[in-house]
């Protein structure tokens, strides 16, 4: 019964690992990249207006 309880811990590890891996594939292109794809393009866009604004106490 030690065998079981030895292997048991990889086992679960690699069908974690496994659904990890199908999700992220899965989730890949579609209507989910046009949403993430405007969440970046925002957030860049709020981070180059930032940088480009001018400074009020110089420096």
């Amino acid at each position: 019964m030690d065998y079981v309880s030895a292997l048991l811990p990889p086992v679960v590890m690699a069908v974690a690992f496994t659904a990890v891996i199908v999700t992220m594939i899965k989730s890949q292109g579609g209507a989910n990249k046009a949403k993430e794809d405007a969440a970046v393009d925002a957030v860049l866009q709020n981070a180059e207006a930032a940088r480009q604004e001018p400074r009020a106490h110089g420096a």
